[in-house]
């Protein structure tokens, strides 16, 4: 009796935990995203590394979806913050029957490479990119895509971790900015997104409208510095 009950009760955490999903997790509205201008996002943590945490660039109202891949380059692994939207089932399962609870956006693992080294963070092109760390802007330099200039690759040095480099691409910068230009998380404007998804496939494709166009953040060791 007890195994029936048992039984039961794990057919019932099943359904309650998968029966609402989509299946893939794909957006089913057709609905175009809004394009955000002039409207700083809130300071919410979307991934760590070392002592450094990595925060939301664009407003919250915009974002297509959030996901994380991996990447050669020497990237460093990102530990990303809130709950994976496709995690394995039995990992699922064993959230729900522990009760352990994960605060923080919902975010997916992505099929660009296994691993976190890449955090995109899907918007639509026009969209404000805002920094996700305190720093300084130490380096702009143009992203070539197919023989053409698709907005630039932006290095930030942010001042929790000065041994690091924050890596932004997708965007075109900002003509206030330049390097040496000291920049806020949430606050300070680094530029607008881009669309990238016209020559590249981009790995949100699946998971996110406007194509998966995002701002793309990756983080490296700054030269001359041990990973």
């Amino acid at each position: 009796m007890i195994g029936i009950v048992a039984a039961l009760a794990l057919v019932t955490l099943i359904l309650t935990a998968f029966g609402s999903s989509s299946p893939d997790g794909r957006e089913t509205t057709a609905t175009p995203p809004p394009v955000a201008t002039g409207v700083p996002p809130e300071p919410e943590i979307l991934a760590t590394v070392s002592n450094l945490q990595l925060k939301l660039p664009i407003a919250a109202e915009a974002v297509t979806a959030i996901g994380f891949h991996g990447a050669g380059g020497g990237a460093m692994t990102l530990a990303p913050v809130g709950r994976q939207a496709n995690e394995g089932l039995l990992a699922r399962l064993w959230r729900r029957i522990a009760g352990s609870a994960q605060d923080g956006p919902t975010w997916y693992q992505l099929e660009g490479g296994p691993g976190t080294d890449v955090l995109d963070v899907g918007a639509a092109p026009g969209t404000d990119v805002y920094s996700p760390v305190d720093g300084t802007v130490v380096s702009i330099s143009d992203l070539v895509l197919d023989g053409k200039k698709f907005g630039s690759r932006i290095d930030v040095r942010p001042s929790a971790s000065p041994s690091l480099i924050v890596t932004l691409s997708h965007l075109e910068p900002d003509p206030s900015l330049a390097v040496g230009s000291p920049v806020l998380a949430s606050s300070s404007k680094l530029g607008t997104v881009v669309d990238v998804a016209v020559v590249e496939r981009q790995a949100l494709a699946k998971r996110a409208r406007a194509r998966g166009n995002n701002v793309s953040l990756e983080v490296h060791p700054a030269a001359g510095s041990l990973p």
